[in-house]
């Protein structure tokens, strides 16, 4: 099995859901588990994750992983978030599958609303963690196609195409298909029948 994972979909494909899923089901089966999420992400408070569904565990919040040392006894560490931390505690991840035989799943975001890969998600894909893509369909109304993008809007509803990728949670979010972002980002139509 391999010690590194990277588990990524768009906003609402159940990457936090799952994560709370696996803590549990490791810890009834007596696996040693530490769950880990940036500090940046404090929207259900400091020290837990919360599912959209209801869904929440208690995590360790850190600003960096740059300190971090996994306790001697833990198996697994499952990471939330994972696209808010930076390349260098990527590695500190890579570091702990390798060297110390524990196995690593991060969860969270491959791109961000502006088409652009977040600088983690790359570094876990440079390192060779094994990918699982979480599907999720198009929050287009009567769209059924599979969501790969996700748009942010403005308090009007207009499409904010620059700034700060760091913001949290989904209000201003929609995660869409592929032609439905090119046609309300990039302007560009879709092929009518």
């Amino acid at each position: 099995m391999a010690n590194l994972h990277f588990h990524y979909g768009v906003m609402s494909s159940s990457k936090s859901a799952a994560l709370i899923i696996n803590a549990y089901n490791f810890h009834r089966n007596g696996t040693a588990v530490e769950v880990i999420k940036p500090s940046f992400d404090n929207r259900f408070g400091i020290q837990k994750i919360v599912s959209r569904i209801g869904l929440e565990c208690e995590a360790n919040a850190m600003p960096s992983l740059e300190k971090y040392t996994a306790n001697p006894n833990t198996n697994v560490i499952l990471v939330d978030e994972v696209q808010f931390f930076t390349e260098s505690d990527i590695d500190k991840l890579v570091h702990i599958a390798d060297q110390q035989n524990k196995i690593v799943m991060c969860y969270g975001l491959m791109v961000d609303s502006n088409e652009k890969i977040f600088p983690a998600s790359r570094r876990l894909i440079e390192v060779g963690a094994k990918l699982h893509r979480m599907d999720s369909t198009c929050q287009i109304n009567g769209c059924m196609k599979l969501a790969t993008h996700h748009l942010r809007f403005d308090g009007t509803g207009r499409v904010i195409r620059a700034g700060d990728q760091f913001a949290l949670g989904d209000s201003n979010y929609k995660s869409v298909c592929r032609a439905h972002y090119n046609e309300l980002y990039h302007n560009i139509k879709q092929k009518t029948k």
